[in-house]
């Protein structure tokens, strides 16, 4: 069987033919051994004051070893002044004028480009737009940060070892953007700047003619050309004879080609590492890279190890292939993906095992064996805290999520608290008859006290849905469902004064279209978010029925408009038609204020109120929310700051009258984790009412607002 992954980062053999190499003459310079004593290591200070100067000493060594076996020469300052920016103005005197054996064409005009203070790199003016487009500077420096080049030393056989390895690096560099004859000279310089030099470190120069750019010259690509689909592949590799020889482009190629091969049908394919060699002659390199493509392949049937815990027709049911499609590397890593993403395996390994070879240029069959490790498929979650909306109070749950296979959990949770009580029984079936539907029944008993509402509530719940979650989010989501609750409630008691209860009836068929674009669920940056809801209702109170229609369309725009910076703006709007409010369940009825809503505001806080103070709620809604999000660069770039506006109005009209609109504003703070931001937002109500509201409200949760 043919391997099936390839690195990134392919190993490049370079064979070099057609360059003599040079005995050392014995005129050669001395090596830095011989310059520098051992007493120099010992005492650097007293030996660079006693001793050799400090720069004649880093000359020596940089001197040793010159390119091509040219003398050492030296380099006029290549600062650029007026008398050089005319178009042919030679450098003077021509540093190239002792190299005798080497013809040269005449000197061109350099441009200069500053490494740090103790670097300058100077290149002829075309090659310097050359390789400023392709980001050549850029990729030295971040090489020369990675090995630790720049660092700065005191000792001067070690800042001399930096100077070397800046012009080897130099040098390598050129050669990697096909300029195999290039030519490097060093000059060394007062400080540029006009301030006085430091001499235990000189500023250098590197100037650098880079000669003739080397091209591709012969291409073989081993059995490349027996796949059915060769002419597409070998397009793929988007090398050809005489383009530029850059040996990035061997690397990223291929990649590209392995990726293509894994795409289109070929699981068994292999690519050998690439060897380059360089014939000086005729400044080109031939490039080999054996390909085996192993024969074309498409989808067979899937196993499973475990067939009792996860069968072969349920993960056929997550896989994004059909039996008979050709084989897609990216489809068989989208499964093991997905098959994580169910909780219930701690490891995946899938398998193509083939089945039938290809035969008369149709594809053969790859079964695909799926070997599942089990994960840990109970759980135990519990919850304790405090909050101004919510008092204090105790959470806990147990699940168990397989305990009707494949993928059926069971849920019964519990809440605490000074203003919650609940139990309920939660049944919910994953990837339900096709990948990311749920189905789920949810059966519950509460006793809830809001800023509003007083009820006790039986009641139960049933959806199907197309869901998102954070491995897979969806552009396109739906749900519907069916809702049934018995409810015993009245408006808040306040002052002492009891308001009579009432007994509801509530039946509701409900519906949610959505759209997602966002780059996120929890901490979206870019993209759009819409949504549609609509739910006709019936409900059973004073003796009689009342029938009416729940609508709501919500979204949310997410625009960059700079590095770290990000704003934000949302709109919300809902009525209910066909009925008056007081003729609705009071926690039927619409609400404003909170952490989600109009920061600022106590949750249900927002909108109309009895002669009592409370609030009653209404029969339509208007919210609107925007708010920068600002990348502070603290804590590794973890910390954001979310200055906000939001406003809210609530009315006892089927259609929106903005006669009270309530206003909020504030600063948030943004933690961001693996899992997303954890949020704290301190709002202020700027129009608030002093008998209800609050001077400030403080809400922690996680994800963004909205």
């Amino acid at each position: 069987m043919y391997p099936r992954q390839f690195s990134h980062a392919a190993a490049i053999s370079l064979l070099v033919l057609s360059r003599p190499v040079l005995a050392q003459s014995e005129d050669a310079p001395p090596q830095l051994e011989e310059l520098i004593p051992d007493s120099a290591v010992a005492t650097p200070e007293s030996w660079a004051v006693d001793g050799d100067s400090v720069s004649s000493g880093i000359e020596a060594e940089v001197q040793t070893d010159p390119p091509f076996g040219e003398e050492a020469l030296e380099l006029p300052p290549l600062i650029i002044d007026e008398s050089m920016l005319q178009p042919d103005a030679p450098i003077e005197p021509d540093p190239f004028a002792a190299v005798e054996e080497l013809p040269l064409p005449p000197t061109p005009q350099f441009d200069t480009v500053r490494i740090d203070s103790k670097l300058e790199l100077a290149f002829p003016v075309e090659l310097a737009k050359r390789l400023g487009n392709d980001d050549f500077i850029d990729r030295f420096k971040a090489l020369r940060a990675a090995v630790r080049i720049n660092e700065t030393q005191g000792n001067i056989a070690l800042r001399a070892a930096h100077i070397r390895a800046d012009r080897e690096l130099l040098e390598n560099l050129l050669r990697a953007y096909g300029y195999y004859d290039a030519r490097v000279w060093r000059q060394f310089d007062d400080a540029a700047d006009g301030s006085a030099p430091d001499a235990d470190a000189p500023v250098v120069r590197f100037a650098a003619l880079p000669g003739v750019r080397y091209q591709f010259g012969a291409i073989e690509l081993g059995q490349l050309n027996s796949a059915p689909d060769y002419p597409a592949l070998r397009e793929r590799f988007a090398i050809k004879s005489g383009d530029p020889l850059l040996t990035d482009r061997i690397v990223q190629q291929r990649e590209a080609l392995a990726i293509e091969l894994g795409e289109t049908g070929y699981p068994f394919s292999a690519i050998q590492d690439p060897e380059l060699l360089i014939d000086h002659d005729r400044s080109e390199g031939d490039l080999t890279m054996p390909v085996e493509p192993g024969g074309k392949f498409a989808f067979g049937e899937i196993t499973s190890n475990m067939p009792e815990f996860l069968s072969a027709k349920h993960i056929s049911r997550i896989a994004r292939f059909e039996q008979g499609d050709v084989y897609q590397r990216s489809l068989e890593l989208d499964l093991r993906r997905a098959l994580l993403s169910t909780g219930l395996v701690s490891s995946v390994n899938i398998t193509p095992r083939p089945v039938s070879e290809p035969a008369d240029d149709q594809p053969g069959e790859v079964a695909m064996d799926v070997e599942i490790e089990k994960g840990r498929v109970r759980t135990i979650a519990g919850a304790i805290g405090y909050g101004t909306e919510d008092g204090a109070k105790l959470q806990a749950s147990w699940e168990h999520r397989n305990l009707f296979p494949s993928e059926g959990a069971l849920r019964i949770r519990g809440v605490l608290g000074t203003r919650e009580l609940l139990f309920g029984i939660g049944l919910r079936k994953n990837n339900f008859r096709a990948r990311d539907q749920l189905l789920s029944f949810d059966a519950y008993a509460s006793d809830i006290t809001t800023e509003a509402v007083e009820a006790r509530t039986i009641g139960m719940l049933a959806s199907f849905q197309r869901n998102s979650n954070i491995l897979f989010q969806k552009e396109f989501n739906w749900q519907v469902g069916a809702e049934l609750l018995f409810s015993d409630e009245r408006n808040r008691v306040i002052g002492g004064i009891p308001r009579p209860r009432q007994e509801y009836l509530v039946g509701s068929l409900f519906g949610r279209v959505g759209l997602d674009t966002s780059d996120s669920l929890l901490d979206p940056t870019r993209g759009i978010r819409l949504g549609l809801s609509v739910a006709p209702e019936v409900s059973r109170a004073f003796g009689q029925d009342e029938y009416y229609v729940r609508l709501q369309l919500d979204g949310s725009v997410y625009l960059p408009v700079s590095e770290g910076i990000t704003l934000a703006a949302r709109a919300k709007g809902a009525t209910i038609q066909g009925t008056e409010p007081f003729r609705v369940a009071p926690s039927r009825r619409l609400y404003a204020g909170g952490g989600s809503s109009v920061r600022g505001y106590g949750y249900q806080a927002v909108g109309p109120r009895n002669d009592f103070g409370e609030p009653t709620g209404g029969v339509s809604l208007v919210e609107m929310s925007a708010e920068a999000r600002i990348d502070t660069g603290f804590f590794d770039g973890a910390l954001q700051l979310v200055p906000f506006f939001d406003l809210g109005t609530v009315s006892i009209e089927n259609t929106p009258d903005f006669r009270f609109v309530q206003y909020g504003a504030g600063l948030g703070v943004r933690y961001k984790t693996g899992f997303g931001p954890i949020r704290v937002d301190v709002g202020v109500p700027l129009n608030r009412n002093p008998m209800f509201d609050s001077p400030v409200a403080v809400y922690v949760s996680l994800g963004q607002a909205f």
